[in-house]
């Protein structure tokens, strides 16, 4: 299994042609009848040792975090977050696996974060300062998370260098406002998280745009972007309606979240990227249960909700490059051409 990564590092090394590799890629995308583009491909797994090492090192690193814990409770943070440094030497740098290397920056990050939090409770014995501690915590995160970038160019490391400042701008809000992290009002967190969420998603469409045929690294960086951002955005605009509060969802917000839906669903073609619609899943789920519930008195409502979306998300996927090629042609042109390109299923297999 080959990513467009690795083909464009066989042209880069002069193994194959330019030509060769685009033709390649014009013949998977005819065998599938999908565009290359549309299919959102990103690395995760190059084969099945990828898991086998992903298993073997969270299992070692639970042991060193849990004997480290033992010995130093406030400084294992930091020597779980060395120990995964340590091995995305080895499997990012050398080996390039693409699965490990997600999964130990996500936990080396993760670390980072907590670290300051740890040391200001348990070293300082400042209980109440929890949000200094994720301050530091984010902003050393997004620092590493830019050195960890440079020197592994794994795709997630940028992502996790975005939530890092989500959190410290988050936890600085709180405590310019006084509000402990533990007592934080719905009224400050989801403004704030919603206006991050918005910042990660202009900035995965930057990505996006300086790859719009979707071949490079790039793309992947944008996809984990995407797939930060979605949740964000997702979480405080649909709990607003008090779609997770028993009781708290009328018909009325329900269906403001199935009209939200269908225009996440809407830029969600437009931009080719489909995290929106994953992340906004359980929302709607719910808002539509309540349109059954309230309309339909029918005991298997949850059921016919289900068959509802699934049918409906199933369609879209199917007709997703002709629906898309109907969307993305009412657009602007200057928009258009900052979008990847759309292409036909006739056309591709013409091509």
């Amino acid at each position: 299994m080959y990513s467009d990564e690795d083909l464009n590092s066989a042209v880069a090394s002069g193994a194959i042609t330019l030509d060769a590799a685009q033709a390649l890629r014009d013949h998977v995308a005819q065998l599938r009848s999908v565009p290359h583009g549309d299919e959102e491909s990103f690395r995760l797994l190059t084969s099945f040792n990828d898991i086998f090492v992903t298993v073997a090192a969270i299992l070692l690193i639970i042991a060193v975090g849990t004997l480290s814990g033992l010995a130093t409770p406030p400084l294992s943070p930091l020597i779980v977050a060395a120990t995964a440094l340590v091995l995305t030497e080895y499997f990012a740098l050398k080996r390039r696996m693409a699965l490990p290397s997600v999964v130990l920056t996500i936990i080396a990050i993760g670390a980072i974060i907590v670290l300051p939090v740890l040391v200001i409770k348990e070293v300082l014995g400042l209980f109440d300062m929890e949000g200094i501690g994720l301050i530091i915590g984010g902003v050393c995160a997004t620092i590493a998370s830019w050195l960890h970038w440079r020197r592994y160019r794994v795709p997630i490391a940028v992502a996790a260098g975005a939530a890092g400042a989500a959190i410290a701008a988050s936890a600085l809000v709180l405590v310019l406002i006084g509000v402990a992290v533990e007592d934080a009002a719905d009224r400050f967190i989801r403004p704030v998280v919603l206006l991050g969420g918005l910042t990660v998603f202009a900035w995965a469409m930057w990505w996006d745009m300086t790859d719009r045929t979707r071949t490079t690294r790039r793309s992947d960086v944008a996809f984990w972007l995407h797939l930060l951002a979605a949740p964000m955005i997702a979480h405080p605009l649909f709990s607003w309606f008090g779609v997770f509060s028993y009781g708290a969802l009328a018909p009325a917000g329900a269906m403001a979240i199935v009209a939200i839906y269908v225009l996440f669903g809407l830029i969600a073609l437009a931009i080719d990227r489909r995290a929106l619609l994953v992340s906004a899943l359980a929302y709607v789920l719910a808002a539509i249960g309540e349109l059954v519930d309230t309309f339909g008195k029918v005991e298997a409502g949850f059921a016919i909700t289900m068959l509802i979306i699934g049918s409906a998300l199933l369609l879209l996927s199917a007709a997703w490059s002709r629906i898309r090629s109907h969307v993305v042609a009412i657009l602007p042109p200057s928009v258009r051409d900052r979008l990847p390109p759309t292409e036909t299923v006739a056309s591709v297999r013409q091509a």
